[in-house]
């Protein structure tokens, strides 16, 4: 059984989308940011970051519990661990991974700016060209890519898993999705997986 810790951010839906599409049992545990529950002792055991998500897998490697952080990290244990959304021959699966690390690296970083600067009261405008530069920039690496193949290694894999939830927010960081067509058919095609909707959907509330 795996043992959830998230909350309500694209970060947190990646590894509940990624549970529902293998399939592997797991039980909720929100840890409101709002209430600094990821700053409670008993978090910080699982996660010393105090971040989230987090798991704790009670069927870990040798049988033994495992605790895992870092939501990238988190993917490609599911993935290893369920056999699925992300291949076994060497040169397809580090095209998967090159594209999770431009998620982790890329795009989950300067989107996450851009939500902050875009939404903040006290407007900043220089950090609101520079992101909303950068993430447009970002959308047009993933718009070409997505011209030439269905999903960003060419099958659906961990790494449309770890990029969705961002895009998922395009109207925070004020990007039109009909401005990246490919981008757009992307994106609609993963919202109609029923695994994408409920994993959605966690937490509930």
């Amino acid at each position: 059984m795996i043992q959830l810790y998230t909350w309500g951010t694209p970060n947190g839906k990646k590894v509940s989308i990624m549970l529902e599409e293998v399939e592997l049992p797991y039980e909720v545990h929100p840890i409101n940011l709002s209430q600094n529950d990821q700053m409670k002792p008993e978090y910080l055991a699982i996660n010393p970051n105090n971040k989230i998500p987090a798991i704790v897998d009670t069927d870990g490697p040798g049988g033994q519990p495992f605790k895992l952080f870092e939501s990238g990290a988190i993917l490609m244990y599911l993935a290893e661990k369920s056999g699925k959304l992300c291949p076994q021959e060497m040169r397809r699966r580090y095209e998967v991974i090159q594209w999770l690390m431009f998620q982790m690296g890329g795009v989950g970083p300067m989107f996450g700016q851009a939500n902050f600067f875009f939404r903040l009261q006290e407007k900043v405008p220089y950090a609101i060209e520079r992101f909303r530069k950068e993430a447009l920039r970002l959308y047009g690496v993933l718009d070409k890519e997505l011209g030439q193949r269905p999903y960003l290694a060419g099958e659906y894999s961990i790494a449309d898993i770890a990029t969705y939830p961002w895009v998922w927010r395009h109207e925070v960081h004020e990007v039109k999705l009909e401005t990246f067509p490919n981008v757009k058919r992307w994106f609609d095609a993963i919202a109609a997986r029923p695994a994408v909707k409920r994993g959605m959907e966690i937490p509930k509330g």
